[in-house]
């Protein structure tokens, strides 16, 4: 749905989404003018879009950061474009789209057998690509409301936040990083997991998956109290993680999945 010359994206709610709310394209091009012209057109139309170069440098921003779609040229100079397509399926379940020329059908064949979703031809209409991952994206936020294995996840985002389970860092609204522990990085995953549910201590101790030794004289108010500090603005009143006296504790946000 449009609004002025920004486009809506799932629903109307997207257009009041912060930056880092937004779904993440990475745009894979050896081409600066196309580059920057894709990432201009996807930022004026609420989406996050990062450049990149080289295969080189999509590998090293996928590993470190949580992607939703990535935009990939076919044919970069001294890069096979199939082969980067290939270790990006085999890190993990993200979009791809292939921007191919006119003439590569079979690759454009080859592309999509190994698992692409999509692929646009150059020269293409900024409002068709935009149309195109628009739709795919769709097509994965419907997968992500489905279950799935807790190995598949790769990131969680809520208010701005990233919990990336990959680097196992946490990103800050303005984007830098707060050092985690392990217990915290684990207890923050299971409220994560059920956004807005109160979460009795013996629930979340058994999702966290925290061992004994981990939790010795570290219980899960510590724990709490250790995430606030990091999270809250406020950590005496919590906005974010909220005690229900007598119950538990609840991520009192939305969260979005990526797998």
């Amino acid at each position: 749905m449009e609004s002025g010359r920004r486009g809506g994206f799932f629903s109307v709610t997207i257009a009041s989404m912060s930056p880092l709310n937004q779904p993440h394209v990475l745009v894979v091009d050896d081409d600066p003018d196309v580059r920057d012209m894709v990432c201009d057109y996807l930022q004026e139309n609420e989406l996050r879009a990062t450049p990149c170069s080289s295969g080189r440098e999509m590998i090293a921003c996928f590993d470190n950061q949580a992607i939703d779609l990535v935009l990939l040229d076919l044919k970069m100079p001294r890069e096979d474009g199939l082969d980067l397509a290939r270790q990006l399926r085999a890190r993990a379940t993200v979009p791809i789209i292939l921007l191919t020329g006119r003439t590569e059908e079979a690759d454009r064949v080859m592309g999509l057998e190994l698992g692409a979703d999509d692929y646009v031809t150059k020269p293409f209409s900024q409002r068709e690509l935009l149309a195109r991952v628009r739709a795919v994206l769709r097509r994965y936020q419907v997968q992500a409301t489905l279950p799935q294995r807790d190995s598949a996840r790769r990131a969680f985002r809520f208010a701005g936040w990233e919990l990336n389970l990959r680097t196992r860092r946490l990103k800050t609204p303005d984007g830098s990083y707060v050092d985690l522990s392990n217990g915290e990085i684990s207890l923050l995953s299971a409220l994560c997991q059920a956004p807005r549910r109160v979460m009795s201590r013996d629930q979340l101790l058994s999702m966290s998956r925290l061992h004994e030794a981990e939790v010795y004289d570290r219980t899960i108010d510590v724990q709490i109290r250790r995430l606030r500090l990091k999270l809250e603005e406020d950590p005496a009143h919590p906005r974010f993680i909220v005690t229900e006296r007598g119950s538990g504790y609840m991520l009192d946000c939305d969260v979005e999945t990526l797998y």
